[in-house]
């Protein structure tokens, strides 16, 4: 009686929004890493990026395993903290953010947690499933399942094609199995999507 969520941010893309070619060895290095589970279900992003980083990753996965876009996991702000709430180097990402903009946004987080973030009934069996989205909403999965303040997405940044995984029980917290996980790739794939500095 166990949803296993396994986590993935798209593959690295370009100012455009579009896949790379390191992107494409990423998400299909992440297909090898997942070659034995048995997914229900692979669910990705609308958005380009994910959608071509399912396409080379999708193939590696058990044969017959399905794939659908879900709405829910489209790149989104899915909290904008309040000035008191926010920290000095994110206050100039949030200029021109309105009530508006919040609003939406977590209506948008919140329909996620709806959808993947709760735990199956109690008779229900064990499913598998791979979303494949992009760093705010595993962020906000992340602070979901820790019950951490909804401000405390900022700063849970993950790595393309990093993996991370939730698994959720009937009347249990999330478990938060790992997270930013980026084993499946040699080491000149690591720590794209993140800044410059030398990471280890």
């Amino acid at each position: 009686m166990t949803r296993h969520l396994y986590v993935a941010r798209h593959g690295e893309a370009d100012a455009f929004g579009e896949i790379t070619d390191i992107g494409r060895r990423q998400a299909a290095l992440l297909g090898r890493r997942l070659a034995d589970i048995e997914f229900d279900a692979v669910w990705h992003s609308p958005l380009p990026r994910a959608v071509e980083s399912t396409r080379e990753l999708a193939p590696l996965l058990r044969p017959g395993t399905p794939a659908a876009e879900a709405a829910e996991l489209i790149d989104h702000v899915p909290y904008v903290p309040t000035p008191a709430e926010t920290p000095a180097g994110w206050i100039p990402f949030f200029d021109g953010y309105d009530a508006t903009d919040a609003a939406a946004g977590n209506r948008i987080a919140e329909r996620l947690v709806v959808r993947f973030g709760t735990a199956p009934e109690a008779d229900a069996p064990d499913t598998h499933e791979l979303l494949i989205t992009h760093a705010y909403p595993i962020a906000w999965l992340v602070r979901h399942a820790l019950d951490a303040p909804p401000a405390r997405w900022l700063g849970l940044d993950s790595a393309n094609t990093a993996l991370t995984v939730i698994e959720y029980r009937p009347q249990l917290p999330p478990g938060l199995v790992m997270f930013n996980d980026q084993s499946h790739l040699p080491a000149e794939l690591r720590w794209t999507g993140f800044g410059t500095r030398a990471r280890t």
